[in-house]
């Protein structure tokens, strides 16, 4: 794809994100307050186009600031690396989870009816590893530091599923501590790992109608209530 189309598809893809909802939050966050160049609305669109090109560092996001389209979408004519991982410091991530957010709730809410018979709705978790010099209260291992990212997928229909909602912890926190944020809608299927089994809470979810499948752990005492076959072969 060359620039000129790249960029004309970036806009179209921007204009779902940048809404007035965004520009008012940004508006009203202190991030931007001293700034002079990098602003919030301009760095938020650089790292869009950097995820959709797949760049590997800070340098090459601030080589793409040298093309002259980017440079007037931006507002900009150039950026440093060290501009850039400054900015990440100040921008209050709290304002990126409110886009995030706000765009599963417009993907699910085009769905329409049809998404709701499924209702199902998967938890996982992933380790993020981290050098333990610089994040000493991350540490989670003797030589190693990291966080872990727990992540609710919505099914959609077409056998898609979209990020829904995501919550961060030290990678040393159980992943069962994560529950109360990530399950709590009664009449949905959640579907998730044995790291989240906690058999009080499960009682809880049978009483709201919380529906839920897991795998379970080898020393589980167990007591069939019902049985069921199932089609050969599945």
């Amino acid at each position: 794809m060359d620039n000129h189309r790249l960029f004309s598809s970036f806009g179209k893809w921007l204009a779902l994100i940048c809404t007035k909802t965004f520009t008012s939050a940004v508006a009203e966050a202190p991030q931007d307050k001293y700034t002079k160049k990098l602003m919030t609305s301009a760095y938020l669109k650089l790292f869009l186009l950097a995820q959709l090109q797949n760049r590997e560092g800070l340098r090459h996001i601030a080589d793409d600031v040298l093309c002259e389209e980017l440079q007037r979408e931006l507002g900009l004519t150039s950026i440093s690396a060290s501009q850039l991982s400054r900015k990440h410091k100040q921008v209050d991530p709290e304002l990126l989870r409110h886009v995030f957010e706000l765009l599963a709730k417009r993907v699910l809410a085009a769905q329409g009816t049809t998404a709701q018979h499924h209702k199902i709705k998967i938890i996982d978790s992933t380790t993020v590893t981290l050098c333990l010099q610089k994040f000493k209260w991350a540490e989670f291992r003797k030589t190693k530091a990291g966080i872990k990212i727990h992540m609710r997928l919505a099914y959609l229909d077409g056998h898609e599923v979209i990020p829904e909602k995501a919550t961060v912890t030290v990678a040393k926190r159980n992943d069962r501590t994560q529950m109360e944020e990530l399950v709590h809608e009664p009449g949905v299927t959640y579907i998730f790992d044995r790291g989240y089994i906690d058999y009080a809470v499960f009682d809880r979810y049978c009483r709201d109608e919380i529906f839920f499948v897991t795998r379970l752990k080898s020393n589980t005492h167990i007591e069939p209530r019902e049985e069921m076959d199932v089609p050969a072969g599945s």
